[in-house]
């Protein structure tokens, strides 16, 4: 659907081209020079809502690791898999990747409506819709019987649940200011460690119990979320960028009201943050009038647009596939069963005091180092992690080295939420343009889900015994496709720290290659020139 062009009627007298042009440079320069305190205290409404929407993410990161821990779990097993030939039951690798990918094709399908929903209907009646339908679906998991049935509610819940894996990183980065933006928008990749750290320590809790509240109450968990987060997402201001780009100015200014505080709830800077949001809406709207899904892969929004898409694949390479098979995977490399849960609980309480050790590596660390570099460090070290983790497999003889392997995936995933998941949430939702924000980083999120599909397969046969039985040595494959990671990375992720939206729309626009974007100085008044 292609958003119409904004008039100077929509716009109102005070948007004439000379003082557009003035006043989003001003809007502009305080943006970009707002220190993290100065922002905190003007912005805390904003901080709130952004945190309450996330939360949403907590579900997404539950129901991702539900199925591949119950995996391990032996009501489960025994309910759903079939007799192997030592005694013991086991879900075959087929019904394994089946049923992990079941909810990534049910996300294909939620992505693509997420885009369509947000731009039409904005972010909160976007969100409380899919609250409803998550609360629906879970009756599915809960009730079935059989894996077949199992799979139908996890395709079903995929779609409510990819919106919320897309459209929360979105509002964040549209409500907050530049200096908190990479706070909020990583904030995200917190709330689903939450999720993952609350799966593994509920299905650890019932581990003994009998079947089949062994595996029912894990399902059952799920009925908490959607109430209270409808109600606080039905209070919450709109996002004030999709405002404007639905030409209601003054609906604009009274969101940002609800999100500001102090002089920045004045009338006058309010006028002023609207100026340079129409500025940057118009320039957009003439580089690419469109905002339908074809646009994100014309002209200059192409390279935003794939930038997106590697982004989210490199969660793969990051361990995101193989940590989802984490409490199965030390089963496999010779843990008991009690202890492969402990360590799995353990792998995600240190990814979330990664992901707030990374809160504190931004605000003391982030003037100086940079996301790219964080970035690049992150991978440097998971990439001798991961061969490791092969050489171990390859000597796995005795409990030590089980010991050791499970303790270097539980590092792997402490140094995937300090330096590159949190990344990735903070560049995903700034890379692309406000026009097709909503829509670029469905994109991403779709390739990324047909990809993990494919990860997820090939991991359940390298680790599972009844297939390939790599074990810990599919270490080795994952070293090489860090490798493959790091050198695209090098080349192609462009350094966003300190720059505005329309800093980084004129940095695109010029075509500035990205070991040169940290460096390159833009002139926000550009923006306006062209308007009539």
């Amino acid at each position: 659907m292609d958003s119409p062009a904004m008039s100077k009627e929509d716009a109102g007298p005070h948007f004439s081209k000379r003082e557009l042009a003035a006043d989003a440079q001003e809007a502009n320069t305080t943006d970009r020079e707002l220190s993290i305190l100065q922002a905190m205290k003007l912005y805390p409404k904003a901080v709130a809502w952004s945190m309450i929407v996330s939360a949403a993410s907590i579900m997404d990161g539950y129901d991702y690791h539900v199925i591949s821990s119950l995996f391990a779990q032996p009501a489960f097993q025994k309910a759903y898999g079939e007799l192997q030939q030592n005694g013991s039951y086991q879900i075959t690798a087929p019904w394994q990747s089946g049923l992990n990918n079941g909810s990534s094709v049910g996300c294909l399908l939620g992505l693509y409506l997420a885009g369509h929903l947000t731009d039409k209907f904005g972010f909160r009646k976007t969100i409380m819709f899919t609250l409803f339908l998550t609360f629906c679906f879970i009756f599915i998991q809960f009730f079935a019987n059989s894996l077949v049935l199992l799979q139908v509610g996890q395709i079903l819940l995929g779609i409510p649940l990819a919106v919320f894996q897309t459209i929360t990183c979105v509002y964040a980065a549209e409500v907050a200011p530049t200096s908190l933006r990479a706070f909020l928008t990583s904030y995200v990749s917190q709330m689903w460690v939450i999720g993952q750290i609350l799966v593994t320590c509920v299905i650890r809790g019932v581990l003994h119990m009998k079947a089949p509240w062994a595996y029912r109450i894990p399902f059952a968990i799920q009925w908490f979320w959607p109430i209270p987060i409808l109600v606080a997402v039905l209070l919450a201001p709109e996002s004030p960028w999709w405002l404007i780009r639905q030409n209601r100015i003054e609906d604009a200014k009274k969101a940002l009201r609800r999100l500001t505080s102090g002089e920045y709830a004045s009338d006058s800077h309010i006028d002023k943050t609207v100026a340079l949001m129409v500025a940057t809406t118009e320039h957009e709207r003439r580089i690419n009038s469109s905002t339908s899904y074809i646009a994100c892969f014309k002209g200059t929004d192409f390279r935003r647009t794939m930038l997106v898409v590697f982004l989210f694949c490199m969660q793969i390479i990051g361990g995101t596939t193989l940590r989802a098979y984490a409490t199965y995977f030390f089963e496999q490399a010779g843990l008991p069963t009690e202890q492969a849960f402990n360590m799995s609980i353990i792998t995600y309480v240190l990814s979330f005091v990664g992901t707030v050790l990374s809160v504190l590596l931004k605000w003391f660390l982030m003037p100086y180092i940079g996301r790219r570099t964080l970035f690049l460090w992150g991978l440097y070290v998971n990439t001798a992690i991961y061969f490791v983790i092969g050489g171990l497999g390859v000597h796995n003889s005795n409990s030590d080295f089980s010991w050791g392997i499970a303790s270097l995936l539980v590092i792997n995933g402490f140094v995937c939420y300090v330096c590159m998941i949190p990344i990735i949430f903070a560049l995903v939702p700034e890379i692309p343009s406000t026009l097709l924000r909503s829509k670029s980083v469905p994109i991403g999120r779709a390739v990324y889900t047909v990809i993990n599909i494919a990860a997820s397969v090939l991991t359940s046969y390298q680790i599972n015994p009844t297939a390939w039985g790599w074990g810990a040595k599919s270490g080795f494959f994952w070293g090489v496709s860090s490798v493959c990671g790091i050198l695209i990375t090098y080349f192609i992720l462009p350094e966003t720290k300190d720059r505005t939206v329309t800093d980084i729309d004129l940095l695109f626009q010029k075509k500035i290659s990205a070991r040169k974007f940290a460096r390159t100085k833009v002139d926000a008044s550009e923006v306006a020139t062209g308007l009539h």
